[in-house]
């Protein structure tokens, strides 16, 4: 069961990053909650979509994971240019390179319930003081 789960879990990661919307659901579960907020299917593809418009060299970079079922916890690493604001930051273009904490619980095969933090510390380092 670990190893499918970390290889459901790549191919999900590979679905993100190939912006491969239409087959999300394989993915994630229906009814999935992101930090406490029940957003489904639909929300969830939504918070992604507006990811990318913001952030149009978005890509997801496994750094760590860790699969203990039904959970997993993964590091991500990303290198990017948001294209405005950024978690309340005026990033406007600036490439930036931060990491994300996240938490899954899969249900069914699916992700249903995310738990993720930013390293916001990161990125403010990376940005001229105001």
């Amino acid at each position: 069961m670990t190893s499918n789960l970390a290889a459901l879990y790549n191919a999900y990661i590979a679905c993100l990053n190939a912006q491969d919307w239409e087959n999300l659901g394989h993915f994630v579960h229906p009814d999935v909650v992101h930090n406490a907020r029940p957003l489904g299917l639909h929300g969830y593809r939504s918070m992604l979509e507006a990811d990318y418009r913001n952030i149009p060299d978005l890509r997801f970079e496994i750094q760590l994971l860790v699969v203990d079922p039904p959970r997993l916890a993964a590091r991500l690493a990303f290198n990017c240019t948001p294209t405005g604001e950024f978690l309340g930051l005026a990033v406007n273009g600036t490439r930036i390179c931060f990491a994300e904490n996240v938490f899954y619980t899969f249900e069914d095969g699916r992700i249903r319930e995310v738990w993720s933090v930013i390293d916001k510390a990161a990125i403010e380092a990376q940005l001229p003081s105001a």
